[in-house]
């Protein structure tokens, strides 16, 4: 279908402009050590006209996420915009502000709530509210409660801390890994390198942070007072994140939609990997807070992109994101049941004028294509039903026996060569893919599949997928790119439940070397008063702590007494000093040599 949104239609870039204060001059922020974690400069070249190495609307909606620095959404509410990834919010108190999101890095969220005192006084922080489980909207909590702040108010949906660890430390590293290519934060920004993501700039890259919730929000409808703030709550759980929700300031007559609907079409499953969402519930989501807060909000905002001022409008807005993900959800499934499968339907699917033409849908950070294939992988998984898919070989297999049918690496690369000459880039880049995993050390074929993904990259409507492709390239030409940051820090470790420490440390025991391995390890721990059972057998690690209904059956091969923060320093390498030991202390070190210690630049464009 071609594309009929109207480029002379500038309601966008007059929202994206209203209420504007002042901007953050200069807009670099930087570490400790003066390293750069955020520079809004580098994107000046968007002011310019749309080059031929970018996709026009793509490089409209960049211009519009670009806009940086504080602004007023509606009295007693102001958000710091285009510091970060996300937006970070202030709601004014009676006292002092409640924050909403804290951005990825602390360096930024100290350096936007800098910015809000400037122009709005030296008003104290005290409340926090973290709409839900993802780390651009947690990570910077210490910057604007740094150690030794008066205890707040901390208020997440319930679930987050779980959701939480479980997308940034259990998958964390490879996760991280793929962010790099999903978020282009290596790529220079340039007309022909990052532009943006669709629903921001790029991420930050300074200290990640995490202060764990004090209040759950539990169920919607739940109304809480912060500092003389009223807030109403609607709980969304399984939609942008595991554990999410909007609420209402009801005395403001405004309406928070966290990442639930944001001016663009959003992902049903992240291309840096993610548990897949439900855009079932998604749509019924939205359709309740059209119903339950459609006469009681004139204004609605999120936590990236701008607000939309007016009942008429924010509802209209909302109405065709519900519709959006209602139809790709239904239309998905009405195909797998006449026998489509996920690459066949996504190549088939169109929306209907009505939801394709609004500029609030369009594809920039999720995409129809990618959206629709997880629809089918959540429904169907990862087979289609064809038996030729049920055992096929390995990438790197496949592709050695592709490039001898091929007749060799240099008859496959100059098909890959022709295939691109000729303008079908996407069989190109299959061939030419193959070329690479047959043969990895061939430059000739690395050369020619960087050429070819960074013409898909500036063709590419989708922000992500532009900086796949692109970080793609460069990384045949140079190698892995270093981690841009870290979510699985100091901080995010002392965050953690006892289970999740030991969650964490179960993906990590290296299961072939630790099959022949089987002992008991009790970790007594002072400060919680309690004992957590360790069992490591068969290769697999699994704990619980004894009770009355499950005891403890024997006694334990090593006992280790300590307390929560030396166990941290220990898990986090400092080593088990001052820790008591009782039992068999050569199973400690054992132990701790069946760890795998996680590859921070493992391959992906190569084998």
């Amino acid at each position: 279908m071609t594309m009929q949104v109207d480029f002379d239609d500038t309601t966008d870039f007059e929202n994206a402009a209203r209420g504007f204060i002042a901007e953050l001059d200069p807009p670099v922020v930087k570490a400790a050590d003066g390293s750069v974690v955020w520079d809004t400069g580098a994107y000046g070249f968007l002011a310019g006209d749309c080059p031929s190495t970018a996709n026009p609307s793509l490089w409209r909606q960049a211009q519009l996420c670009n806009k940086q620095g504080l602004f007023e959404v509606t009295e007693g509410i102001y958000q710091v915009r285009n510091l970060d990834l996300s937006n970070m919010t202030f709601v004014e108190g009676r006292a002092g502000i409640i924050v909403i999101d804290p951005l990825i890095s602390a360096e930024t969220a100290a350096a936007g709530l800098a910015l809000y005192r400037a122009h709005r006084g030296d008003r104290p922080v005290t409340g926090m509210i973290y709409t839900h489980s993802h780390v651009d909207h947690f990570g910077g909590a210490r910057g604007v409660v740094p150690e030794g702040h008066p205890p707040i108010p901390i208020l997440a949906p319930e679930g987050f801390l779980e959701h939480a660890v479980s997308e940034n430390v259990y998958a964390g590293n490879a996760m991280n890994r793929r962010a790099i290519f999903m978020y282009g934060a290596v790529l220079d920004k340039a007309p022909d390198g990052q532009i943006g993501t669709g629903l921001g700039m790029t991420t930050s890259t300074g200290t990640v942070t995490l202060l764990p919730p004090t209040v759950d929000i539990t169920h919607t409808g739940q109304e809480e007072e912060i500092d003389g703030v009223r807030i109403v709550f609607q709980l969304t759980p399984g939609t942008e994140a595991p554990a999410e929700m909007n609420f209402l300031f009801p005395d403001r007559r405004a309406l928070c939609m966290a990442e639930n609907a944001t001016h663009n079409m959003h992902n049903v499953l992240t291309l840096r990997g993610a548990v897949v969402r439900d855009s079932r519930v998604w749509a019924r989501y939205l359709d309740e807070a059209i119903a339950r807060f459609g006469d009681k909000a004139d204004i609605a905002f999120a936590s990236h992109h701008w607000p939309t001022w007016g009942r008429e409008n924010w509802t209209a807005w909302l109405a065709g994101q519900r519709d959006m993900y209602a139809y790709m959800h239904d239309q998905t499934l009405r195909l797998t049941n006449q026998g489509f499968t996920g690459p066949e339907i996504a190549e088939q699917f169109e929306f209907p004028p009505g939801l394709d033409n609004l500029w609030a849908n369009r594809g920039y950070y999720g995409s129809t294509s990618h959206n629709v294939k997880a629809i089918y992988q959540r429904y169907m998984g990862w087979f289609d039903g064809n038996p030729a898919h049920l055992w096929e070989h390995p990438p790197a297999g496949l592709a050695q026996r592709y490039v001898a049918d091929y007749g060799g690496i240099d008859a496959i690369v100059a098909k890959g060569r022709q295939y691109a000459a000729d303008g079908d880039l996407r069989f190109a880049a299959t061939l030419l893919q193959h070329a690479v995993f047959a043969e990895p050390e061939h430059d000739g074929a690395k050369q020619e599949l960087a050429n070819v993904y960074r013409r898909l990259g500036h063709g590419a409507e989708n922000g992500p997928w532009r900086n796949f492709f692109l970080v793609g390239a460069e990384e045949l030409r140079t190698g892995p790119s270093p981690m841009a940051t870290s979510t699985a820090g100091p901080e995010m470790l002392t965050a953690l439940t006892l289970n999740m420490i030991v969650d964490s440390l179960a993906v990590r025991i290296d299961g072939p070397r630790a099959a022949a391995a089987d002992f008991i390890m009790d970790w007594e721990l002072t400060d919680e008063h309690r004992v957590h059972r360790l069992t490591l057998s068969n290769g697999a690690l699994t704990h619980r702590t004894p009770t009355a209904e499950t005891p403890a059956l024997g006694p334990a091969d090593l006992t280790l007494t300590l307390t929560k923060a030396q166990l941290l320093t220990a898990v986090s390498g400092g080593g088990f000093e001052g820790v008591t030991m009782k039992g068999d202390e050569r199973l400690l070190q054992t132990f701790i040599g069946l760890l795998d210690t996680p590859d921070p630049r493992f391959p992906i464009v190569t084998p």
